[in-house]
């Protein structure tokens, strides 16, 4: 198959949360497969620099322009094309400075208008490359202005006539509300949906409506959006296409994320010399500027601080955890910026916890790889979480997360297992659940070290995913074709 993918983010070039990673990720794998696989993104202001500087991913500019036609007008734009790091995937790059040369990637009050730009440019750059795809690959609202043009407008265009397109919800919330109006800068005439109020365009809507198919990052996850709780007011829209959502968990790279060739963290291991991780929670306790101690746990969270991530549960629990209420001495670490309340709170605990607590209220990768390699336990009290990618990151490093049953945390931790789950969204259950892990540590150290081991053998890696990625293409190809 022909496959396009069409992102507002692909890792390592631009990067706000799990997105990029799967587009990043997934498209190699594919390829593997043996597909045809091509990548579209926007050239941000970090890459057009990076370009004009050390051009460390050694792209080069497309020759000429691209020409796109806008309600105001044809408006020019340029591209770069490069390929995926580790790959020969190639992957290209819409460039238009007043649109994408900003310091953010969003958060920008024409940002519908941008992505709806972006979404045909990479038409015109797909007659620029005279390539025509077999199904292209929208992920979240910023590409459904793609899947909304070839529903109606492109349908009267002979070179994108009949194009099956997937939708993959990556975050329900985000949905890309705008102004009916652009429909005219797009150029396309359609009718309204429920979902949408007068005058109002909702691009995560727009997408789910017009797909061809449509998936989410964990199949957990696709039965929870169907509900009013997680529906994001999309719930209805949903069971509308419900024999059409298919939830595929997302994987992560095993080269990358591997204790045993790891050149980032204080000391190799695996699952046969399960000791030696003791080094790397020396090592990060050093860094932190706590005690070191092997006797005592370390629990850590390395995560976007925002409401999603369930940290209105933590100040109590972590105040318990660390006043000894689980059953003896702890650490704890935690690595992450975002909302003032959370940042507010972490910094209080630590004050008061100067000797068993450390917050750094940063992004810090390499910090964050020492982390997942060097702490005992890792924590995700998530109130939504469509997939996550942390817990099985430390799962692999054999770091046991502590997570609560909804979306992809459901689907890869097994309570007494592989980590340690809870349900209800209450400060008790997650407690609970901590208290438990903690048990299990001070006073049953096979069984934790068994829990490990689980943890680190589960196959989580992107080639079982990418092979349902790979049916979902073709089943939208065989409908599109009458199949």
């Amino acid at each position: 198959m022909k496959i396009l993918s069409i992102s507002a983010e692909v890792a390592p070039f631009a990067k706000t949360g799990g997105l990029a990673d799967v587009c990043g990720a997934l498209p190699k794998y594919l390829q593997k497969l043996g597909h045809d696989v091509r990548v579209v993104m926007p050239a941000y202001q970090k890459v057009e620099h990076e370009y004009h500087t050390t051009n460390k991913y050694g792209l080069s500019a497309l020759p000429g322009q691209l020409w796109v036609p806008t309600g105001v007008g044809v408006s020019p734009a340029g591209g770069f094309r490069g390929t995926l790091p580790g790959s020969d995937v190639p992957i290209y790059f819409i460039a238009e400075w007043n649109l994408f040369g900003r310091p953010e990637i969003y958060g920008y009050s024409d940002d519908a208008y941008r992505f709806a730009f972006f979404c045909k440019a990479a038409v015109e750059l797909l007659a620029a490359l005279d390539w025509r795809p077999d199904v292209i690959h929208a992920h979240d609202w910023h590409a459904a202005p793609l899947i909304t043009w070839l529903a109606t407008a492109g349908t009267q265009d002979d070179r994108f006539r009949n194009i099956p397109t997937v939708f993959t919800i990556h975050n329900l919330a985000h949905q890309g509300r705008t102004h009916w109006k652009i429909f005219d800068y797009m150029g396309v005439q359609t009718y309204g949906l429920a979902e949408e109020n007068y005058d109002e365009v909702n691009f995560m809507a727009r997408g789910i409506h017009h797909a061809t198919m449509i998936n989410t990052v964990s199949p957990t996850y696709a039965r929870e959006i169907m509900t009013p709780e997680y529906g994001a007011h999309l719930d209805k829209l949903l069971h509308s296409r419900a024999f059409d959502v298919h939830g595929i968990l997302n994987g992560i790279d095993t080269d990358v994320w591997n204790p045993a060739t790891d050149t980032y963290i204080a000391h190799k291991f695996d699952t046969n010399s399960l000791e030696a991780k003791i080094f790397n929670k020396r090592e990060l306790q050093a860094r932190a500027g706590l005690p070191q101690r092997d006797d005592v746990p370390l629990l850590a969270l390395v995560s976007r601080l925002d409401f999603q991530k369930g940290l209105d549960l933590m100040g109590h629990p972590l105040h318990m955890l660390l006043n000894g209420f689980g059953g003896g001495e702890a650490q704890f670490i935690v690595l992450g910026t975002g909302a003032d309340e959370y940042e507010q709170m972490f910094t209080r605990l630590a004050h008061y916890h100067k000797d068993k607590m450390r917050a750094y209220l940063t992004y810090d990768a390499m910090l964050s790889q020492l982390i997942y390699a060097g702490a005992d336990m890792f924590l995700m009290p998530s109130r939504f979480e469509p997939c996550g990618l942390g817990q099985m990151i430390a799962m692999r490093y054999g770091t046991v997360p502590i997570v609560r049953m909804t979306g992809g945390l459901a689907d890869t931790v097994y309570d007494g297992s592989t980590g340690f789950t809870f349900f209800d969204y209450t400060i008790d259950a997650f407690w609970n659940a901590m208290y438990r892990a903690l048990q299990t540590y001070y006073h049953n150290r096979p069984h934790w070290q068994t829990i490990q081991k689980n943890a680190m053998n589960q196959d989580l890696s992107w080639e079982t995913s990418a092979k349902r990625y790979a049916e979902i293409f073709a089943w939208a190809i065989a409908r599109a074709r009458g199949w």
